[in-house]
C-alpha cells in the first residue's frame, strides 16, 4: 500500500514538472480559460500516470531477474530499449484514445495525420527519467554492496574474535586445576586457600569473557591476584614486580592477556628456589611489557597453542598495532599495545547490538532525509503552480499564502528534525533519552 501511494506521488510530481516544462517551452502558459488550464493539466497527469506506471512495472520485472555483475551494460541497454518501446506504444495509445474518444475523430483520420515528431518530447522526457533512475539505482546498488561486504567482513572478524575469547575459559580452568592438583599433593592447606582464591579469580574471567577490551588497571589488579595464586605453589621461587596503576587510566588491553603471558613464563621456564623466576611488568612507549629472565626447561609439555598466539590473533582483529616479542640470551619480553579511545577497533559481538542500533538509526535518518527532500521538491513544484492558478483566476484575493506558509512550517519542522543534531528535541536529545530509559530498565532488572 505504501509503495502504491509513493508511486502515485511520484507520477503526480512528474506530471506537474512535465506540465510546467512543456507549457513553458511551447505556449508560455497561454490558456483561454481556467477550464482549458485544468483540462490541459489533467491530460498531462493522465500521460504521466500511464507512462509512469507502465515503465515502473517494466523496471520491476527487470529488477526481479537475476543479473550477473558483468551484465550491467546489457541491463542498461535492455532497460533503455524497453522504456523507449513502452513509451512509444503508450504515447500512441494515449494519443489515439484522445483523438477518438475526446476529439471525436476517426482512427483512420488520426493515423493519416500522425507524425513522428509528436512523440519526441514525451520520449525525451521518458529517457531523461530513465537515465536518472539508472544513475540512482546503480549508485544505491553500489552502496548496498559496500555495506554487505563490510557486514560480512565484520561478521567474520566478530565470530573469529568470539571463538578466540571462548578458548580462554577452558584453557584457564584446565591450567588452574593442574596447579590445584599439585598443591593438594604438596600442601593441602595451601590447596584450600588456592581454591578460595581461584573462585575469585575465575569470577573475573567470567566477567571479562564478553569484553573486547579491559582497562590496564583492571588487568594489573587481576595479574596481581593471579600471581598470588602461583606464589602459593612456588612460594619464593617467583619474584614479581609491577606498577599499581597505569599512567593513563583510559588505556586498555585485551582481557586476560597478562594472565596468559604470566602463565607462559611459568610454563616454559624453570621455577626453583635456587633459580627463581623474575617477572616484571612495566610500561614502555605505549606498550605494556611482560619481561622475565630466560631459563628454559629442558623438557616441555606439549603446548596447547592458546597463550601468545591467542593474544596476537585478538590484537590483529582489533588494531593495526603489533605485539613485539624480544628474545635474548638471558631475557624474554613481550610488549602488548595499550589501546586508547582514539584507537579504531573492530566491534565484537558484545557491541554488535550497539552497532545494529547505530545502523538502524542511520537507516531511519536516511529515510527521514529522503522524505524531507521529497517534501521540499513537491513544495517547490506545487506552490508555484498554486501561485499561477491564483494569478490566473482571482489575483485580488491571494489565497496561495495560506498553503505556502502552512506547508512551509511543516517542512521547517521536518528539516529541524532531520538536520538539528542537538538542542531541544534534536537527534542527540533523542539518543540521550533512549540511553536514560535503557539505563533505568537495566537498574530495575539489577
Amino acid at each position: 500500500m505504501a509503495k502504491s501511494v509513493k508511486n502515485i506521488i511520484i507520477t503526480f510530481v512528474i506530471g506537474c514538472a512535465v506540465f510546467v516544462l512543456a507549457n513553458f517551452i511551447f505556449n508560455g502558459f497561454d490558456f483561454e480559460s481556467l477550464n482549458d488550464f485544468l483540462i490541459n493539466f489533467a491530460f498531462y497527469q493522465l500521460y504521466a500516470f500511464v507512462l509512469g506506471y507502465s515503465n515502473m512495472y517494466f523496471f520491476d520485472l527487470i529488477g526481479r531477474r537475476h543479473w550477473k555483475r558483468e551484465d550491467t551494460i546489457k541491463r542498461i541497454v535492455i532497460s533503455v530499449l524497453g522504456s523507449t518501446i513502452i513509451t512509444l506504444i503508450g504515447l500512441f495509445l494515449l494519443r489515439a484514445s484522445t483523438a477518438v474518444f475526446y476529439s471525436g475523430r476517426t482512427f483512420g483520420h488520426f493515423l493519416a495525420n500522425e507524425k513522428l515528431h509528436y512523440y519526441q518530447f514525451g520520449l525525451w522526457v521518458t529517457l531523461t527519467i530513465v537515465i536518472i533512475f539508472h544513475v540512482v539505482y546503480f549508485y544505491n546498488k553500489y552502496q548496498q554492496n559496500k555495506i554487505k561486504e563490510q557486514k560480512v567482513i565484520a561478521g567474520t572478524a566478530s565470530a573469529k574474535f568470539d571463538a578466540l575469547k571462548n578458548q580462554l575459559d577452558p584453557h584457564f580452568l584446565f591450567n588452574s586445576l593442574n596447579v590445584l592438583t599439585s598443591l593438594i599433593e604438596e600442601n593441602p592447606d595451601s590447596a584450600q586457600k588456592f581454591t578460595t582464591a581461584l573462585s575469585k579469580v575465575y569470577r573475573y574471567v567470567l566477567e571479562q569473557k564478553n569484553k573486547e577490551l579491559v582497562t590496564v588497571d583492571e588487568e594489573l589488579q587481576f595479574a596481581k591476584t593471579y600471581m598470588s595464586l602461583l606464589k602459593m605453589r612456588f612460594e619464593d621461587s617467583i619474584v614479581f614486580t609491577m606498577p599499581e596503576k597505569a599512567k593513563n587510566p583510559e588505556s586498555k588491553v585485551v582481557p586476560l592477556a597478562l594472565q596468559l603471558l604470566l602463565e607462559n613464563a611459568v610454563k616454559h621456564n624453570m621455577v626453583t628456589s635456587t633459580k627463581p623466576l623474575h617477572i616484571k611488568i612495566y610500561e614502555d612507549q605505549g606498550n605494556l611489557v611482560v619481561e622475565n629472565n630466560l631459563q628454559p626447561k629442558q623438557i616441555l609439555k606439549k603446548s596447547s597453542g592458546v597463550g601468545l598466539g591467542n593474544i596476537m590473533q585478538r590484537y590483529d582483529l582489533l588494531t593495526n598495532r603489533k605485539i613485539n616479542i624480544n628474545k635474548q640470551a638471558n631475557r624474554f619480553a613481550v610488549a602488548i599495545p595499550m589501546l586508547t579511545k582514539q584507537t579504531s577497533i573492530m566491534r565484537t559481538q558484545e557491541t554488535q547490538p550497539a552497532l545494529n542500533d547505530s545502523y538502524m538509526r542511520a537507516l531511519d535518518h536516511v529515510d527521514e532525509l529522503k522524505g524531507f527532500y521529497y517534501s521540499l521538491i513537491s513544495y517547490c513544484l506545487v506552490i508555484p503552480f498554486l501561485i499561477f492558478i491564483n494569478y490566473k483566476t482571482s489575483w485580488g484575493f491571494q489565497w496561495f499564502w495560506f498553503p505556502m506558509f502552512g506547508w512551509g512550517i511543516g517542512i521547517a519542522i521536518q528539516a529541524f528534525k532531520v538536520f538539528v543534531n542537538d538542542g531541544a528535541f534534536g537527534r542527540k536529545w533523542e539518543k540521550r533519552k533512549m540511553e536514560e530509559f535503557m539505563k533505568n530498565e537495566k537498574n530495575n532488572w539489577d
